[in-house]
């Protein structure tokens, strides 16, 4: 018992030391200190440390020729914190006010990728999905021979899949919640800003059957518009995708929606019948 307590208060007292140590250095003042041990505390990577004396020491270099190298490791300790909403500010920060840095490039790159790195699951909101998007869109056009290019445009394409995903899921997700019209809007959105989704035949019959029970639910003056636009969707469909694996099934759905309309056109005639005839 007595050792663990000995232990217990070597463990305090180092502790206190080294914290203390960090404060007096942080409190001392001393800019060219401050300066080395910053440097010191990255190179270590102890980002949290670093990163609260160059806090400190960043007001004393303005205009200086230091400030650039400083300021580089300064946004660098939010990135390699996780700190990314922070992060993209500063490289961007960075950039403006070293628009000649040899480092701007890597910069410009860091600042799209830390919004890569915000991107959330397809679930949630796609905002920093879209701003990196466009980031990494506008640094591909602005440095075309750069080494990093290939790694730009394979992050375009995974972000845009999950921007693709969110449509495809939300489309299933009305359909199976009985909102058909705004399944088809979803699922048509998804084939207008994703033309070359490899989904495409899916998605397209997943319309048709949205299509076709919105029709079924439909009051019945709109039945009759709704069931020929199922006849022209899965037509379409037929002979676009010939070989579907979903053939079968829009086929079952069009001759449906032809007896549907047949049904249609039949009441229509018994109605003008019972008016003639007055039964």
């Amino acid at each position: 018992m007595r050792k663990a307590l000995v232990y217990i208060l070597l463990g305090a007292i180092l502790f206190t030391s080294c914290k203390s140590e960090f404060e007096k250095i942080r409190s001392s003042g001393d800019i060219k200190l401050l300066t080395e041990k910053a440097s010191t505390y990255f190179d270590a990577g102890d980002y949290i440390k670093a990163q609260s004396l160059y806090e400190l020491i960043i007001p004393s270099y303005r205009g200086k020729q230091e400030l650039e190298d400083i300021y580089y490791k300064y946004a660098y300790t939010y990135y390699n914190t996780e700190q990314y909403i922070l992060a993209a500010y500063y490289f961007k920060n960075f950039s403006s006010t070293f628009p000649n840095s040899d480092y701007k490039e890597e910069i410009d790159f860091m600042s799209a990728y830390s919004n890569y790195k915000m991107s959330p699951t397809f679930r949630l909101d796609q905002t920093y999905t879209s701003t990196a998007i466009d980031e990494l869109q506008i640094f591909a056009n602005s440095y075309p021979d750069s080494e990093r290019v290939l790694q730009a445009n394979q992050l375009i394409e995974e972000l845009r899949l999950k921007q693709e995903e969110k449509y495809f899921q939300q489309g299933r997700l009305y359909y199976n919640t009985r909102q058909y019209q705004a399944s088809v809007q979803s699922l048509e959105n998804l084939l207008k800003d994703f033309p070359d989704t490899k989904r495409a035949e899916e998605v397209r019959f997943l319309i048709i059957e949205a299509t076709y029970d919105l029709a079924e639910n439909s009051v019945i003056d709109k039945q009759e518009e709704r069931y020929k636009e199922v006849n022209e969707r899965s037509e379409q469909f037929l002979s676009r995708y010939s070989d579907s694996e979903f053939r079968n099934q829009a086929n079952v759905i069009n001759k449906k929606s032809i007896q549907k309309l047949k049904n249609i056109s039949k009441d229509d005639r018994y109605k003008i019948k019972s008016a003639i005839f007055g039964s």
